[in-house]
């Protein structure tokens, strides 16, 4: 039955459903798993790296963090390049605000810029949607954390997970988030929903990239710090 509506972006099928953003959203969840917890200090972003082959040379390994502006970091799952588009046009986005009204852009409206953007895809025969999604981690007066989807979607979290096992990921930050953290309890939190959805028994540099952003008040600088395991 879904092969008469999974051809076209635009073609809904008798239950209201795109097939198109579904399986762009399947490639999402068959990424690394990237998690998000904010705290009272900050917010911490962790990413597994999936290396593809031993022959690939390290500088080559895609990256999963992304800088966007000086207080705004993104984590990715899911396709590469779809996701270096959109990274790409986030900074421009980014860029064009600040030449514009001489400030940063606030979080939510990037995150809301990138949405639409995303979401026109959906809608227009001819394109697919972007196989990638994003957990942004972003400073404008509070330490926010929002997550969006292929579909365009997006919403504000304390805590969330994308990319593979995010359910379970979701089940045990659930279950040990809490107010008030600080970022040795949040390293550890993080730490343990990656060691049971990568299934190991300890995380190293060359499986997990982990970064905290962070607010200097002595400055009024946003601080971004890579966390060592």
């Amino acid at each position: 039955m879904a092969r008469r509506y999974d051809s076209r972006t635009t073609t809904f099928s008798p239950e209201g459903r795109l097939f198109q953003v579904e399986y762009a959203l399947e490639s999402v969840n068959h990424a690394g798993t990237c998690v998000g917890l904010r705290t009272n200090t900050g917010v911490l972003l962790a990413s597994e790296k999936k290396t593809m082959s031993k022959l690939l040379e390290q500088s080559s390994t895609p990256e999963k963090l992304w800088k966007i502006d000086k207080h705004i970091v993104i984590a990715v799952a899911g396709l590469n390049a779809d996701a270096m588009i959109l990274v790409n046009f986030a900074r421009l986005v980014a860029g064009q605000y600040k030449a514009r009204y001489g400030l940063p852009i606030p979080v939510e409206n990037l995150v809301q810029e990138l949405g639409d953007h995303m979401q026109g895809y959906t809608q227009f025969g001819g394109l697919r949607p972007y196989g990638v999604a994003f957990l942004f981690a972003g400073w404008q007066g509070g330490f926010q954390l929002y997550q969006s989807e292929p579909s365009g979607n997006f919403s504000a979290w304390k805590a969330a997970a994308i990319g593979a096992s995010h359910q379970a990921a979701r089940s045990i930050l659930k279950t040990e988030y809490s107010e008030g953290l600080d970022i040795s309890e949040a390293k550890g939190i993080v730490s343990k929903v990656l060691q049971k959805t990568m299934d190991c028994m300890s995380l190293t540099e060359d499986k997990v990239e982990m970064v905290y952003l962070s607010y200097n008040e002595l400055n009024g600088e946003v601080e971004l710090e890579r966390i060592l395991l």
